[in-house]
């Protein structure tokens, strides 16, 4: 029997790799609905009810063109919604409805019954925080570089002379615009003798440079693993995507059990990790993105990852190893 139950996208209008998700979705003939929360309330309505004889949520979301019932929802992909705004109103009444939005429809949308999340949007939340992930990182078993969070210039002085070279990059990711474009902020090494009195100002991530030959990217989807080496000759890859060569390669075997026990950790199903390759072979965690981006890979690697994340949000289920 043909499952009709749709799969919710939720995320901007401009993000070309959920549109590669939504026309490999469609090409199976699997409803989708997208939508971004961020249109609430212009052209987003929910309606929600529970209590009584509904002892789970029960109502929709609806756009100007489609209307998702909140119990038929098989999977929801949680990509990159905008953030909730409410330009016709005064500041003060705007941060309410932003809240009333956030916590109303939001709470809703993470608590869909008999749903996959890819991933779910709390335990996104929970990963994105640098340090719980360099923790998390270190029980699983993985290498993780000395690191420091500090915003005692004294502390990061010490760290700096010890551990030097020593790098500096943002705990949280904004992004700026530049000449009108969307940039991260790069990683840059730092010297002792810059640091100054501006660290008081906020926290800081310190992080003893990792002696590289290479960068890898593994993005799993479910229970499959794409490893990629990256050859850029750069401190951080992210600056000039012009450089790389890209090879897929195998994991460690004991790399690929803490990438699950890591994404057990959190519960997550996708995560898109980073490791620096050292010269002797071993694999140095850096971070990993529960949202990560990992489809301008797919081309020139020939793998298989948009088939992979269609199978898992059509599937509905998820089967991570142990």
């Amino acid at each position: 029997m043909t499952d009709s139950r749709p799969v919710a996208v939720v995320t901007n209008l401009d993000d070309p790799t959920a549109d590669l998700v939504i026309a490999e979705l469609h090409d199976r003939g699997v409803p989708v609905v997208r939508f971004d929360s961020g249109d609430f309330p212009a052209t987003l309505s929910c309606s929600a009810v529970i209590g009584g004889e509904a002892t789970r949520w029960r109502g929709s979301v609806q756009t100007p063109t489609r209307t998702v019932h909140l119990g038929a929802v098989r999977s929801l992909y949680y990509r990159r919604p905008s953030g909730f705004a409410f330009p016709h109103l005064d500041p003060q009444d705007a941060r309410f409805a932003a809240a009333q939005a956030r916590y109303g429809l939001g709470g809703v949308l993470v608590s869909l019954p008999d749903c996959l999340y890819v991933n779910h949007p709390n335990r996104i939340g929970d990963a994105e925080y640098k340090p719980a992930g360099l923790a998390a990182a270190a029980a699983c078993g993985f290498t993780v570089p000395p690191t420091l969070i500090t915003n005692r210039p004294d502390d990061a002085c010490t760290f700096i002379k010890r551990h030097g070279p020593v790098i500096f990059k943002p705990i949280a990711v904004p992004l700026y615009l530049v000449d009108g474009t969307a940039q991260t902020v790069p990683v840059t090494v730092v010297e002792a003798d810059e640091i100054d009195d501006s660290v008081t100002g906020t926290m800081h991530l310190f992080q003893a440079q990792v002696d590289k030959i290479a960068d890898v990217r593994v993005t799993v989807i479910g229970d499959r693993v794409f490893a990629v080496r990256i050859e850029s000759g750069l401190l951080d890859w992210r600056t000039d995507y012009s450089t790389h060569t890209y090879t897929p390669l195998p994991p460690p075997p004991d790399v690929e059990r803490a990438l699950f026990a890591y994404l057990r950790h959190f519960g997550l199903v996708f995560g898109a990790f980073d490791f620096a390759l050292t010269p002797c072979g071993e694999w140095t965690f850096i971070e990993c993105n529960p949202s990560g981006q990992w489809a301008w890979m797919e081309l020139p690697t020939g793998l298989p990852m948009t088939a992979a994340l269609a199978d898992l949000l059509e599937r509905g289920t998820h089967d991570r190893r142990t």
